[in-house]
């Protein structure tokens, strides 16, 4: 999966005319490349123009969207959703499970504190809260992952993936080819290992 940051306030933020490049190219290289758009509270005209220039093979909603927002989302551009879910406390893990029945996958991250980003922020959430929990859909781990520490994680809670975005970064929205090659060949010998 490869994924594209359309939020402005995020250092990561990229433009759909950008997008729509940098997408051609990874599907140049790559037939199976799954193209990710995350969105943060997009209006459905703002989705549209993405969806109509990068044909994402997922949308991430990372905002405050609620679960018929989600259900509005899929059946308005036929694309499956992530839906993004903050955790802070056991009563996070909970509520993760409404979103579970109209989102076809989770993303499992730190919930940001008051003034910070939805995402990115490099931060860790307690993986006790979610290890051994059910969620009835296919989940991503994510929330300040790098390839010193992905290893515990995904021990601890047998995520169907992870997501990394500051921990392959040598500067916010700054992506680091050796960080990311570490983190890749790390992540996939925990998730190998976790899966026997």
């Amino acid at each position: 999966m490869l994924g594209f940051v359309f939020f402005p306030k995020s250092p990561r933020h990229i433009s759909v005319e950008q997008a729509t490049a940098l997408v051609a190219q990874a599907r140049d290289l790559s037939q199976t490349v799954q193209i990710v758009a995350l969105t943060v509270n997009l209006s459905d005209t703002d989705l549209e123009a993405i969806c109509g220039s990068i044909a994402p093979n997922w949308l991430q909603l990372h905002g405050k969207e609620a679960p018929d927002r989600v259900v509005e989302v899929r059946r308005e551009f036929a694309t499956p959703v992530m839906k993004a879910i903050g955790i802070a406390n056991a009563e996070d893990a909970e509520d993760a499970l409404r979103y579970a029945t109209v989102a076809e996958r989770l993303l499992l991250d730190a919930k940001p504190t008051a003034g910070a980003l939805p995402g990115g922020n490099g931060v860790m959430f307690d993986h006790r809260l979610i290890a051994g929990h059910d969620f009835g859909v296919p989940y991503l781990l994510s929330g300040g992952l790098n390839a010193d520490n992905v290893a515990e994680a995904v021990a601890l809670t047998r995520p169907d993936g992870v997501d990394v975005s500051s921990g392959v970064e040598s500067a916010p929205g700054v992506k680091d080819v050796a960080r990311i090659h570490a983190f890749v060949r790390a992540a996939r010998e925990a998730l190998d290992s976790a899966a026997q």
